[in-house]
């Protein structure tokens, strides 16, 4: 329907009486609107102007908006690269950002944003979390400046800032400081309205003073009503708004019909019936106390988020022309020096220049053991600086330090929505439904024989239905399963992944840095007659020292700890083929080093007597790369690379719970092979290069398999993002890490066991939390029903049941305590 300022007899827009003074008008829709100032008129303006004036039709009739706020001052600040690096995370001109929004009050106002901004030049993605009153914005910063949007969502009604973790937190306890508020006055007014109940039920409501105590009820009871029950109100009235009925729905309309009936017998002077004045105080009184423990439960439940960024400091000692500055850790860049003293934590991701100390890594690394950093070493923002000074050259900024992107990680994870929750989110309107015709047909039932006992049935089945619980089942386990895989340095991207890794039928594994330590070395060197060896390996060093491979630091290392020169020798026109081998020339000689089918195919005529060998090395799970010079094949060069100490545990106990496994790696199938006979046996597929990984992963798929893949490289990448869950190494590449679903931080393979155990821990409490929420409303509803329940049992009983979902959520947090 469409407001009317006739209609409402206020403010067009957000529904306020008009000031007798005020003369604000606009020909809006055909007709002549008023407004009661004139930013009212201005975001109404706009709003039309835009086309959005279905956000109108979305806002019930008589409801109160309040006006627009005031929007943010020097916005332009939020426009300059320094500012919003505090804040935004950019890749080129593409930024992402959260605002934190002021004036959001229902989904309609949910609408309204993402539409007006969606239709801004550059504007990507605006998505609005209704809860948390937040914006997560993506645009094109080349063809919209941020101001530009913040100015846009401004003109429509609502104010905007960047999200600072610190600002939302005060704005939780702002919010928990005024649910206080309410709930004192609720238990003032209770406690006074115990008195007038004792006197009506002592015999007062048989003489003269019958009216006198129900005239003092209904002044404590309306203001009750109006102050402590406004939460209900607009709960309710905010779904309405939206077209969904929300869990706050039922309790309005309790509180609202007990009050009326109790209005009306007050007024009227009925010498029959009851008032039940003190049922409401008592009730708002009770579902306040319970949405206050519920909400603060359920900070503590998933304060992971809250506790991490506490490892942050806030302040760096920065080195400035030799004296120290306390710089504030958003103002340090990169390329600053900072002093990191004995005690500290270490505020910044950076390299070490000068000094030695031992540094505390266990919130990464799991080891309680201090790991010596010498200069060269990396150091992690919220690591612990135990015993020598450091000074560290700073590398990553405060948004992009590990830390961050733990947090952020953690926070995406709590805020997603597995798709059981989906499903429990369809369920509760309907549920809401329910209760109001369970109501309904209670009253009219009931009604047949006493008029009061069919309003105090229908309003305890009204409180005492729960969708509550029904609502939390899913949220709850998803927000303190995300917070302690973080605790334990497992990282879950988003609550599908939960659902979906508990259901895995087949676990796909690299070799090399993920069953094996991916640190090799070289073992043993075998030569063509007539060649040198020193010579030899001195031209392949040459060449790898420009590959990142753990292949060149492998036989880089061995160069080097043998002491030979080959920083002497330069390599021209190097090139590496993914998954092949790398070439260069190297003092006018052409020189290969890869696969034996690599130089095959650059016309290299294999040795025979070195192929043999070779053969026989990967026989023993060695790594054989082939070197040619000048198209003669001059070497072969054996690697090793040890099993992880923990992968036969991972191995066995996924061969005893059925699931399939299967090695896939780009090495000589020889190798792999040997590696799977260490393991017991599995599944390998060798011999593939990183483009064809996904399409292994694809065909396992189409045969009905739910796949999950555990890897650590770039090569691994495509597999990750195929996988139905990619699994990767925090030691893994950067590339890796990003397409994986769950990041495994401590570099332990035994975590993709506990990762196993966290998903089908999380997925059974769920499954007990809507149980549970079922059986309670199966019980109590019949019995409210009966009016065997009264209203105050009623609403005692709704939060217990909410907090009973908690509680199991939070018993997922014991889940690794006997490991």
């Amino acid at each position: 329907m469409t407001r009317s300022s006739s209609a409402t007899g206020g403010c067009f827009h957000c529904g306020l009486p008009i000031p007798p003074d005020a003369d604000f008008h606009a020909h809006l829709d055909a007709a002549e609107r008023d407004f009661c100032c004139f930013g009212c008129q201005s975001v109404s303006s706009a709003i039309y102007e835009a086309g959005l004036q279905g956000y109108y039709q979305r806002t019930p009739e008589g409801a109160l908006l309040g006006p627009p706020p005031e929007p943010p001052k020097d916005i332009e600040i939020y426009d300059f690269d320094e500012v919003q690096q505090e804040f935004a995370t950019c890749s080129g001109d593409i930024r992402d950002i959260h605002l934190l929004v002021e004036g959001i009050h229902c989904p309609a106002c949910v609408w309204l944003i993402e539409r007006g901004l969606q239709r801004a030049p550059g504007v990507q993605a605006a998505n609005v979390n209704l809860a948390a009153k937040r914006l997560h914005l993506r645009w094109d910063n080349s063809r919209s400046k941020l101001s530009d949007l913040i100015r846009a969502l401004a003109r429509i009604g609502y104010s905007a800032v960047p999200y600072d973790p610190e600002s939302a937190e005060g704005a939780i306890r702002k919010a928990n400081r005024a649910m206080l508020y309410r709930l004192f006055f609720a238990g003032f007014a209770m406690m006074n309205m115990l008195w007038i109940s004792i006197a009506l039920y002592s015999g007062a409501d048989r003489d003269e003073f019958r009216q006198f105590f129900h005239w003092m009820g209904l002044a404590l009871a309306t203001p009750t009503l109006l102050y402590s029950g406004y939460p209900f109100y607009r709960g309710a009235f905010g779904g309405l708004r939206g077209g969904h009925l929300t869990m706050d729905l039922p309790i309005a309309i309790g509180l609202t019909v007990t009050y009326a009936y109790s209005l009306y017998v007050t007024v009227s002077r009925s010498t029959v019936g009851e008032v039940y004045f003190d049922t409401v105080t008592n009730l708002i009184f009770v579902i306040l106390i319970g949405r206050y423990l519920e909400g603060m439960f359920r900070h503590q439940a998933v304060s992971a988020t809250k506790r991490l960024m506490e490892l942050q400091p806030r302040v760096a000692i920065v080195m400035r022309d030799g004296q120290e500055q306390m710089t504030p850790i958003r103002g340090v860049k990169p390329g600053d020096h900072v002093l990191i003293k004995p005690g500290y934590k270490v505020p910044v991701d950076g390299v070490v220049l000068e000094g030695h100390s031992a540094v505390d890594e266990a919130m990464l690394s799991g080891e309680s053991a201090p790991v010596g950093k010498l200069a060269g070493a990396q150091v992690y923002a919220g690591t612990v600086n135990s015993s020598g000074a450091l000074l560290v050259e700073v590398r990553a900024q405060l948004q992009d330090t590990t830390l961050s992107k733990i947090i952020r990680l953690v926070e995406e994870a709590q805020s997603s929505k597995a798709p059981i929750q989906r499903l429990a989110d369809t369920i509760v309107p309907w549920f809401v439904l329910v209760t109001l015709i369970c109501a309904t047909v209670t009253f009219f039932i009931w009604n047949s024989h006493d008029f009061e006992i069919a309003l105090m049935a229908a309003t305890s089945v009204l409180i005492i239905t729960c969708p509550c619980a029904l609502g939390m089942a899913t949220p709850m386990s998803i927000a303190v399963a995300s917070g302690l895989g973080a605790k334990h340095g497992i990282l879950v991207k988003n609550g599908l992944v939960l659902e979906t890794l508990s259901k895995v039928t087949h676990f796909v594994f690299d070799k090399t840095g993920t069953l094996t330590e991916g640190r090799m070395s070289v073992a043993q060197v075998h030569v063509a007659t007539g060649c040198d060896e020193q010579s030899v390996l001195r031209h392949a060093a040459a060449v790898e020292r420009y590959s990142e491979h753990g292949v060149a630091k492998a036989i880089v290392s061995e160069v080097e700890a043998r002491q030979l020169p080959h920083r002497d020798l330069v390599a021209v026109g190097f090139h590496a083929t993914a998954g092949l081998g790398v070439q260069a020339e190297v003092a006018g000689q052409a020189v290969l080093l890869g696969s034996a089918e690599w130089l095959t195919r650059q016309g290299v005529v294999l040795d025979e007597m070195l192929q043999t060998r070779a053969h026989a090395l990967e026989t023993q799970a060695m790594s054989c790369v082939y070197m040619a010079q000048n198209g003669k094949h001059v070497a072969v060069i054996a690697l090793a690379d040890k099993l992880r100490i923990d992968a036969q545990q991972l191995v066995n106990e996924l061969r005893a719970a059925g699931i399939a496994m299967t090695l896939l790696s780009g090495d000589r199938r020889p190798v792999a092979e040997a590696i799977a006979r260490q393991l017991g046996g599995m599944e390998v597929i060798a011999e593939v290069l990183p483009q064809d990984k996904d399409r292994v992963i694809q065909r396992l798929q189409q045969g009905g398999a739910v796949v999950a893949m555990v890897g650590d490289g770039v090569n691994d990448a495509p597999a990750l993002i195929r996988a139905d869950v990619g699994i990767a190494l925090g030691s893994g590449t950067d590339v890796s890490v990003e397409s994986a679903d769950i990041v495994l931080m401590y570099n332990e393979l035994d975590k993709v066991r506990q990762a196993t155990q966290l998903s089908r821990r999380t997925l059974l409490t769920i499954k007990q939390n809507i149980g549970l929420s079922f059986v309670y409303n199966a019980i109590m509803v019949p019995l409210a029903m009966m009016a065997r329940v009264s209203p105050l049992v009623a609403a005692i009983s709704m939060p217990i049941s909410s907090l009973i979902v908690i509680g199991n959520a939070a018993r997922i947090r014991t889940l690794f305590k006997k490991q």
